[in-house]
């Protein structure tokens, strides 16, 4: 069977947020077909509880977990502002897992090695690994979304923000050049990197995120958390920025005209490790902040409609399919469908300005039927484009190229 490496900036489990639900599903269909060996980092401690799933995941694979504290990793990261690098990279600088994959390369004949965001693509350059083929899963332009940052920040920040937008691009076209592959989440992102690193255009593609349409299903029988209120839904992780800041625009700007068409509206932030921002919002009327919740199909199935309202965004919103999946139309801006296979009539889910998306909330809000209709023709679209299995098979049939281009015989599991 063929060995290959497989690093992740962070452990790939559980599914539970955008980064790892897509290095998840890759773990998982790559150990279906090779021995896969894992170096990854955890920097949440919950996180540790997960290291013997993992291994199960990887079978007779090797595994090294290496703990990252955030805060050490930041203090680190700043030393890039001395060196010119980038704060992504020494971020995830670490001996001990250089060390360990030095070491893997003795003990195993790795073919390949597949590499999981920029942060974890360091960890590639050794003589050892000269022979193996390379491919990179990018995910996101991260180096534009750090550009969306400096332009949203003044003073200090803003300016950190702008140099990690321009050190980062020259990393990512540097990794681009040394790797023989490199895959995005959708063809606009591979495109835009095409764009902005045509020395590498050739050797660009993409693979489509998947939802697990079953789990995400509104055929389950769930309890009602809202009580029978016409709700708007938010959900994700509520200490990333881009999420805090689309929270804090759309219950500020937009739903004091929703709540004055529909007095009984609520607005519901689903999602772990509120700020303080965000549980600030839940003092203004109809708007509720709900801290981690043990599982969000509840308050997606029973939303009038899920809210989008991400004005910094980058690839794809995991938490706009999941939305789709559970048979929910979804009020988004551009940005945050912008990576996602438009389907026959969602242009109405498209809203930039408060007053766009207040009305079409409202809409949905005052026609159950209009929304109901919405929602499965949003379900539709993911059944019929974001299959993980089938979406998978794309990278599947590229590395398997790969290595016969290399001359190498490809022994997958039976």
């Amino acid at each position: 069977m063929t060995d290959i490496l497989f690093l992740s900036h962070r452990i790939p489990h559980p599914p539970n947020k955008g980064d790892k639900i897509r290095s998840h599903h890759l773990l998982r269909y790559l150990a279906t077909r090779y021995r896969v060996h894992l170096g990854t980092f955890i920097d949440d401690p919950d996180d540790l509880q997960y290291r013997d799933a993992v291994r199960e995941i990887c079978g007779e694979g090797e595994t090294r977990f290496i703990e990252l504290n955030p805060l050490v990793g930041k203090l680190r990261g700043l030393t890039g502002l001395l060196t010119g690098d980038p704060i992504t990279l020494p971020f995830y600088r670490s001996p001990a897992l250089s060390h360990w994959v030095s070491g893997l390369f003795k003990r195993h004949p790795i073919r390949a090695m597949v590499v999981y965001s920029s942060g974890a693509a360091q960890f590639t350059e050794l003589p050892d690994g000269e022979g193996a083929v390379r491919l990179i899963d990018f995910v996101d332009v991260d180096s534009q979304k750090w550009a969306q940052y400096g332009r949203e920040k003044r003073g200090p920040m803003g300016w950190i923000y702008r140099r990690e937008a321009r050190t980062l691009l020259e990393a990512e076209r540097s990794i681009a050049r040394q790797f023989d592959a490199g895959v995005f989440v959708s063809a606009n992102e591979a495109n835009l990197f095409r764009s902005l690193a045509p020395e590498s255009a050739t050797r660009i593609d993409h693979w489509n995120n998947g939802v697990d349409s079953d789990f995400f299903s509104p055929e389950h029988p769930f309890e009602d958390p809202y009580n029978g209120a016409p709700t708007l839904v938010f959900t994700g992780a509520m200490d990333y920025w881009a999420n805090v800041e689309a929270v804090q625009w759309f219950a500020e700007a937009a739903f004091p005209m929703v709540r004055k068409a529909v007095p009984e509206a609520q607005f519901v932030i689903v999602g772990g490790r509120p700020s303080k921002a965000v549980r600030k919002l839940a003092e203004a009327p109809g708007v509720t902040v709900t801290g981690q919740v043990p599982d969000v199909r509840p308050h997606l199935g029973y939303a009038r409609a899920a809210v989008a309202p991400l004005r910094i965004a980058q690839g794809v919103q995991n938490k706009v399919l999941e939305a789709m999946a559970m048979a929910r139309p979804v009020v988004a801006t551009s940005k945050a469908i912008e990576g996602i296979q438009t389907c026959p009539g969602m242009a109405p889910w498209i809203n930039d300005t408060p007053d766009a998306m207040a009305r079409q909330a409202i809409a949905w809000l005052t026609d159950a039927e209009a929304a109901h209709c919405e929602g499965a023709r949003g379900r539709a679209c993911v059944l019929t484009h974001y299959n993980w299995e089938h979406n998978l098979d794309r990278v599947g049939a590229l590395l398997t190229g790969l290595l016969k281009g290399r001359g190498m015989q490809e022994e997958t599991r039976s």
